[in-house]
């Protein structure tokens, strides 16, 4: 009986895709790591330059509230920045 396997990619064969977690396998923790730090690293900037492009006339020190409410979810963003709603010109909650 053939053993049932996740799809990671519709767009990829089976062969590459067995390939990519035989590799995956192989790699030290500090590789990986290296991996999730690097993965990590373009989430923020992506996360970052989505607001700098919402919000183009903000300063970097007023982006940091909103990257903590994206990133973190209200209630701990609110924890971080307790005055976060009059920072956004919201009333608070």
């Amino acid at each position: 009986m053939p053993s049932e396997r996740a799809v990671l990619s519709r767009d990829t064969s089976r062969e590459a895709e067995a390939f990519q977690v035989r590799r995956w396998r192989s790699l030290s923790t500090t590789e990986i790591a290296r991996l999730v730090t690097g993965a990590s690293q373009a989430a923020r900037t992506l996360t970052l330059a989505g607001l700098r492009a919402r919000y183009s006339d903000a300063p970097d020190h007023e982006l940091v509230p909103l990257f903590a409410l994206l990133t973190l979810g209200p209630t701990l963003a609110r924890e971080a920045y307790p005055d976060l709603d009059r920072r956004l010109g919201r009333p608070a909650s």
